[in-house]
This record gives structure tokens, sequence and C-alpha cells, in this order.
């Protein structure tokens, strides 16, 4: 019989919340009635994307009125110096005649709305060159959200069997086109983006015993119905075999398959076609051990209570993710999020914005938002930013042919300081 690790209690899974909340727990609870615990990683995908009761399908809960709260909400700043750090590596790399900017999980679309100011502000840098963006989005709520808040609501739906299933324009006139996987975008010269994507991906959860590795599974508590409890496998399961690098040594561990499996299309893609990928998300570079956590509006909350009803998230691995990239590209960072900002000249931004505020209040809410970004016990040494690029955006090919002639490479912004010419 599968023992539940001391540590983890069982936990009750009733909690505030009604009809539309027990359903999906009852689900889960057949589910494991009729063949067995179930993985973190299928726990969480039930959770989160469960087509009729999960999380994101459901609700989506960005902002202040929702569970959690994103850079891109608390200051414009962010993303406008994520738009300078495209337009920065555009031009290291000779100014391509088109780019497609590509967001996986863009939430509300305010990530991509800051950097579309920032292209069209930058307008007369970009006018030979060919922009659009392309939407990754499962959530039918969150994509209607996205399209009023970019294109004010002009936008028209694709048939069903299309890879694109909604197009429209810009209210700055770049096309728009949303997809439900990455591998419906097209290829060509991408730029690609993850801002609090990759946390929210589903996990497996291993813990080291004197057996050797064995899986941390979800299972119904004996003792008390309809509550949800961890145990550990009884023996090893496939993804144990599969997923635990023989090198490593914590005694917990935490991978994201999924997480791999879109950085490796990542990296292949960049590989063919150019471009750089930027990330950004909670993470540490394989150091930390159980990170699996909920929350629910702005405070924490139990992972197997009331599932549906709250963001599930684990931190992301950074070495896993290296890994992944199997040497298709370069890899850069992790960086804490406040050296990134910093090199980006965050604090030369705040200084015009504070300079151009009349006003009091606005001057406090900018001075409060550069706070929460850049105070290391706020989001500044939690959130880390991490690259891939091109292995000759780093490294010349042929100096030998006539090294005098070759011009130094560009460093690459924020992960040194910007120079822009």
């Amino acid at each position: 019989v599968p023992t539940a690790p001391a540590a983890v209690a069982a936990r009750p899974c009733a909690g505030p919340g009604g009809a539309a909340e027990a359903a999906l727990l009852r689900h889960l609870c057949r589910k494991v009635r009729a063949s067995g615990p179930v993985t973190v990683a299928e726990y969480m995908r039930e959770a989160l994307t469960n087509p009729a009761q999960g999380y994101y399908t459901r609700r989506g809960g960005i902002g202040d009125s929702g569970d959690f709260i994103t850079s891109p909400e608390i200051s414009q700043v962010f993303g406008e110096l994520i738009g300078i750090w495209y337009i920065s590596e555009w031009m290291a790399m000779g100014k391509p005649n088109a780019f497609q900017l590509v967001e996986l999980g863009p939430g509300r679309g305010t990530l991509t709305e800051d950097v579309l100011r920032v292209f069209n502000q930058l307008a007369s840098v970009l006018s030979k060159c060919d922009v659009s963006v392309h939407l990754v989005e499962v959530s039918p709520k969150l994509s209607e959200i996205q399209a009023r808040m970019l294109t004010g609501g002009k936008v028209q739906p694709n048939p069903e069997d299309e890879p694109v299933y909604m197009k429209g324009i810009s209210k700055t006139g770049i096309p728009i086109f949303w997809y439900r996987d990455i591998q419906d975008v097209p290829p060509g010269y991408s730029f690609y983006l993850a801002h609090e994507f990759f946390d929210a991906l589903p996990i497996h959860k291993f813990q080291r015993t004197k057996k050797g590795w064995r899986e941390v599974l979800v299972d119904i508590d004996p003792e008390v119905p309809d509550q949800l409890r961890f145990v550990l496998s009884p023996s090893s399961t496939p993804a144990t075999e599969n997923f635990i690098q023989p090198e490593e040594t914590r005694d917990h561990v935490e991978v994201c398959p999924e997480a791999g499996v879109i950085v490796q299309r990542l990296a292949c893609r960049i590989e063919k076609d150019g471009g750089a990928a930027l990330v950004a998300d909670y993470g540490h570079d394989g150091t930390k051990t159980d990170t699996f956590r909920g929350f629910r509006n702005h405070k924490p909350h139990d992972v197997l209570s009331a599932p549906g009803t709250a963001d599930l998230t684990a931190d992301v691995d950074f070495s896993y993710l290296r890994k992944m990239t199997q040497e298709r590209t370069t890899t850069l960072g992790p960086i804490k999020q406040r050296e990134f900002l910093k090199n980006m000249g965050i604090d030369l931004r705040l200084q015009v914005l504070l300079q151009n505020s009349r006003d009091t209040a606005t001057r406090e809410q900018l001075l409060h938002s550069y706070d929460m970004l850049m105070n290391p016990k706020k989001m500044g040494d939690c959130f880390n930013f991490f690259a891939l690029l091109p292995h000759h955006r780093l490294v010349q090919a042929d100096k030998k042919d006539k090294p005098e002639l070759k011009s130094p490479l560009p460093p690459v912004a924020g992960f040194n300081e910007l120079l822009l010419k």
C-alpha cells in the first residue's frame, strides 16, 4: 500500500465554493477510485485546464481582482523594456526584413500591448520590417480579453479546424493571430516570449527513499471521503525511470516534461529559422526541491483543496530547460529580474516617467511599482530571465578568413548593459 510521506498530512477538500468546484473534485475522486492514485501532473492538468471546470478555462484570475498579479499588470515599464530587448536583438542580428512576435500564454494581453507600444514608438526604426503577432492561448475566456485589449474587439473567428482560430489587427495596425498550440504557429524568423508560462505547466514530483526513487501521487484519504492526500508510489513508475537524471543529488525533485518538449521546439525553430526566445519566470537553476504551491485571492492556497478554484504553480527548473535545448541554441541566464531590468535601463526610464508625471499619486504609483519589480524581497530576486539565441549570435563563424574585418559582436541586452546606437 502506498504510504503518505509523514510531512504531508491529509488536507480537507471542502472549502469555500459552490457546485462547480465540487464537480471537479468529484470527477477526480471518480478517476482515482477507478484507476488508482493520479500523478501530480495529471492532477495539475485537470485543476488548471479541465474544459468544464479548469481554473484557466473558467476564470484565469489575473490582476487585482484575480488570484495573482503579474509584472506587466504592475507597471507598463516592464513590457516596454522587453519590447526594447527584441528591437535590440533584431538590430544585433542585422535587421531581418520580417519577424513574428510569438507569445506563449499571453494572459490578458497586457505585455503584448506594452511591447507593441514600443514597436509603434520606434516605427521609424522598424519601418522596413514586416511585423506580425502570434498568440498561443488555450483559454477561450482569456483570448476574448486579449482581443478586446489588443484590437479593441476588431477580430474575426476562423473555422474551428483551422490552426488559426481567431485573427485581428492591433490598434497600431499589426496583424494578430491566435493558436492553441505552438506547433500551429507558422515557421519563420521569430521572437518568442514566455512570461509566467512555464510555471503553470504540469509537474511530476519525486521523492528519494531507501528503496530508490518513488513518484509522489494524489490519492483519496481512506479515512475521509472526498478528501485528497499525497502518497508515494509503491514501486518506481515510468516517469521515475524517464525523468530522473542519474547524477541527481537532491532528495525531492520536480520535473516538467511538457516544459522540456516546448523548449525543444523553441530551440529547433530558432536553430532553423533564427530569432530568439526570452523566458521570464519564478525559478531556480536546479537547486530547489518542493516548490508546488497554490494561490487564491492573492493568498497561499492548499494545492489539494477545492481543485479548479486556485492557480497552481511550481518554480521553473532552468537547468532542465538548458539541458532540453540539447545545445541546438546558446542559452543565457537565468539572471535575477532586478539585474535584467537594471541592465535594460529601468532606472533611466523611471526618471523620465517621474519627470513627466504631473501629480503625486502617479509618482507614488511609479515608485511603488518600481519597488515591486526590483526589490529583492518582492519580485526582484524570485523572478529570473533566461534566453535562447542562435549560436552564431555569440560566436562568430569563419574568423579565419579575414579576422581583422570582423566587428565584435554586440553584447546581448539585459544579460549585459543595453547599448543602443
